[in-house]
């Protein structure tokens, strides 16, 4: 009886957990959109600013501050040593599914941070792989060619090292463990208590 009630939370927390990963997936794509969405409005903006006075938006008198509306300096495009300044974490393909994540969410924070554009995403993410990831990313390099490997999107790139270190049989093994957990010198209330 204290087995099937066992099973029964775990059953409960497994739908907790996948009900939080579908919407941690949903606001991360959320956020991507609201990114794109402030990219777009910026280039715009951009080029919006070119209205046939001089692109200062002051009537064309060539000063840029006589109406307060002077042109703001475009933000400063990232190069290697911003990026490398917000400590990005190194990803060594050791560490598993957990660490891969949190490797991927400091990646696009620091990508935010740093305004790093999309064309050296992959470019300085991959030069903060080590070990045994780093030789899998330049056998991919020297198979698919180095400008297609800098050339591949974020998305791309995170999409193949999930497929890379998170093996379907590998999750299979995890979830197996999860429906075999058993209760060991604990009372059910001990048991819940603690996850």
């Amino acid at each position: 009886m204290e087995y099937l009630k066992v099973r029964a939370m775990l059953s409960i927390k497994r739908d907790r957990i996948d009900s939080l990963r579908w919407h941690m997936a949903l606001l991360l794509e959320e956020f991507h959109q609201v990114r794109r969405d402030r990219d777009d409005t910026r280039s715009k903006l951009r080029s919006d600013g070119d209205n046939g006075n001089g692109g200062n938006g002051n009537g064309g008198n060539g000063n840029p501050n006589e109406n307060g509306r002077g042109d703001r300096p475009a933000a400063r495009e990232c190069t290697y040593q911003d990026f490398m300044k917000c400590q990005p974490l190194n990803f060594k393909g050791t560490e598993g599914v957990v660490r891969l994540i949190r490797w991927f969410e400091k990646m696009e924070t620091v990508f935010h941070i740093s305004n790093c554009p999309e064309k050296y995403q992959v470019k300085y993410a991959t030069c903060t792989l080590l070990n045994i990831a780093l030789t899998w990313w330049n056998s991919h390099k020297r198979t698919i060619g180095t400008e297609a490997a800098f050339a591949m999107s974020w998305r791309e790139l995170m999409k193949l090292m999930t497929e890379v270190y998170c093996p379907r049989n590998e999750i299979q093994k995890m979830e197996s463990e999860l429906w075999n957990l058993t209760v060991k010198n604990n009372d059910l209330a001990a048991y819940t208590q603690r996850f």
